[in-house]
């Protein structure tokens, strides 16, 4: 079985410095649901991990719940499929560790798919995915989408991080 693992913001939908609470404010990347199809037509399982939870207070879940499920109708409606969807349960980043809440995830993930993270890539545009990433063992993906811009400058940025310009363009290099 192969996996992957997306970050939801900046990877698969628009991540801007408003925090979307409402489904009616989820809006896709342009190419990300297709890139979902060709992950999924390769055999991926493509699970999300967001740590919206713990970067945004302010949302409950039945807002989460209600932006996973226009985002699962989008990729449905391309033809696509999202396997899982995790998040950090912590809601006051300042007594929880966001990094630690991501490494969790991805254990928890690993765990519940059987999976090797040696061979997970993890697709993300903020430092904090790359390095949980790296910290689990897993092929940290960096796309320049949402806040990669900014994160490919980082001092910090695991040496074996891969660069793309958005998920298409990492798709497009599995399919190859």
């Amino acid at each position: 079985m192969k996996l992957i693992i997306l970050d939801q913001d900046g990877v698969i939908n628009n991540d801007s410095s408003a925090i979307a609470n409402r489904s009616s404010e989820w809006s896709p990347i342009h190419g990300s649901l297709e890139a979902i199809v060709y992950l999924n037509q390769m055999g991926y399982r493509v699970v999300v991990a967001s740590n919206r939870s713990c970067d945004r207070k302010v949302m409950d879940i039945t807002a989460f719940n209600a932006i996973n499920d226009e985002m699962c109708k989008a990729v449905n409606q391309v033809g696509a499929r999202i396997d899982a969807i995790f998040f950090s349960p912590q809601s006051n980043i300042e007594k929880y560790n966001c990094s630690k809440s991501l490494i969790a995830m991805f254990e928890e993930i690993a765990q519940r798919f059987g999976a090797d993270l040696k061979t997970v890539p993890i697709v993300g545009d903020e430092l904090r995915y790359l390095q949980a990433a790296e910290f689990v063992g897993a092929i940290p993906i960096m796309v320049l989408t949402g806040k990669g811009k900014k994160t490919k400058n980082a001092k910090s940025l695991p040496k074996n991080t891969k660069s793309f310009t958005d998920l298409a363009s990492f798709s497009d290099t599995l399919i190859k």
